[in-house]
């Protein structure tokens, strides 16, 4: 491992790359790639490829590996994305999952021919970066170019600009547009994209996800500011979990014949993506959407409201999110008809009608997920923590970003029936 890193920075689990990262994998990973009978792995540098707070459902590697071949001398800077191995939580809760098979299968099916529908149009928008290479057996294992070089960048520092969100959206309304007319003409293509977030297996029954409206109901009793709303959670707590269950396995388990099902992300929030700046001026270029580990079929709906809380900053989502949210569905309605949509187009007040008809999903990512993520934002946390322990999961209920959030939202979810 590079000795600069700082660990205090990086997931304890990918302090050490594993021993099979070595020179001889890497040398069937580029003759592979390359389509080269002689490879020779010359030096190999590994570093952590994300830090705390980027991601917790796999563990990923950055790896620098000069090697030759007959034509020269080269260097490439990869990322390698593995399950996790050091025993613990996060090994026992994701080892059996779907993550893998469901990412594998979209970054060399779905993506590609994703591409190719735009490109048929004149649109040269590019959905994922490339991957080089992948494997199920022995190991599940994603080994993507490494965006850094080019550019790109995580997003840590600050919430994304109305620029940068209406890039981010555009990508997501053409992923959707596309599977929206897929489904209506070949549905088979995509059938096996049937696991989101709650087919995780023990994902349930964690104390990360059956704890949160219990500490969120401990919180707003504390606070005399928000103790009006006891009462209301109080009743939601009873079946919140089953209806946002229901709410993400509908395209599956109980089709509406007026919803608007797509391929979602799955976990759309802002660190699962890159951003691309003009090396000269600074000037914002292009967007990357990464880790599609929990795309599934299902409502329209599960990616923009998610979307919400864990992409959109304060600012936007207080005061913006209704316009950008239509500019979205703007976008998904264009891309149908760019692409020759023959079926009846989605409007905009069946989309806001169904987005109110999924409410317990907004109160399900209010309660647990955008605690932590505001946890994260302003205290640098650990997700790994948060998840794992229920004292500090407790403490980001009372983070001040969290509580500020909380004085616009509850009083609009209240006005939009949503509490009832």
């Amino acid at each position: 491992m590079d000795s600069t890193t700082n660990n205090e920075s990086y997931n304890a689990d990918e302090l050490e790359a594993p021993e099979w990262l070595n020179a001889q994998y890497f040398e069937e990973v580029i003759r592979q790639h390359e389509k080269t009978p002689e490879v020779k792995v010359t030096e190999i540098k590994m570093s952590p490829a994300s830090a705390k707070g980027d991601h917790y459902a796999s563990v990923m590697f950055r790896g620098n590996i000069s090697y030759t071949t007959p034509k020269g001398k080269f260097s490439k800077s990869l990322i390698i994305k593995t399950m996790p191995e050091m025993e613990g939580h996060k090994k026992e809760m994701l080892g059996d999952s779907y993550l893998f098979k469901t990412e594998i299968a979209m970054y060399t099916k779905i993506l590609p021919e994703f591409e190719k529908i735009l490109r048929k149009v004149g649109d040269q928008t590019i959905l994922g970066a490339s991957c080089l290479y992948h494997s199920l057996e022995p190991r599940q294992v994603l080994i993507f170019e490494d965006l850094v070089p080019q550019g790109y960048t995580v997003m840590r520092d600050r919430d994304a600009t109305e620029e940068e969100l209406k890039a981010v959206y555009t990508k997501l309304a053409k992923l959707h547009a596309i599977s929206f007319k897929m489904l209506d003409e070949k549905p088979d293509y995509l059938k096996e994209f049937k696991n989101g977030i709650f087919e995780i297996p023990n994902f349930i029954d964690d104390p990360f996800m059956s704890a949160g409206m219990e500490n969120f109901i401990t919180m707003i009793k504390k606070l005399p500011e928000f103790s009006k709303y006891v009462t209301h959670f109080e009743k939601l707590r009873i079946d919140y979990m089953d209806r946002a269950k229901d709410i993400l396995q509908e395209y599956r388990v109980n089709r509406k014949p007026d919803g608007y099902y797509v391929l979602c992300h799955g976990d759309f929030h802002l660190r699962n993506m890159m951003f691309q700046y003009n090396p000269t001026n600074g000037a914002f270029k292009d967007i990357m959407l990464l880790d599609f580990q929990m795309s599934n079929l299902c409502p329209i709906t599960n990616d923009l409201i998610y979307s919400i809380y864990m992409l959109m900053g304060p600012e936007c989502r207080k005061n913006n999110y209704k316009d950008m949210l239509n500019f979205y569905f703007e976008t998904f309605v264009e891309t149908l008809q760019k692409i020759g949509y023959m079926g009846k187009l989605p409007n905009v007040t069946d989309f806001w009608k169904q987005m109110s008809q999924h409410k317990a999903y907004d109160i399900f990512l209010l309660t647990t997920f955008f605690p932590m993520m505001c946890a994260i934002k302003e205290n640098n946390c650990d997700p790994a923590e948060l998840i794992q322990n229920n004292d500090a999961r407790l403490k980001m209920y009372f983070t001040d970003g969290f509580q500020e959030e909380l004085r616009y939202l509850l009083p609009r979810l209240e006005d939009l029936g949503y509490l009832d």
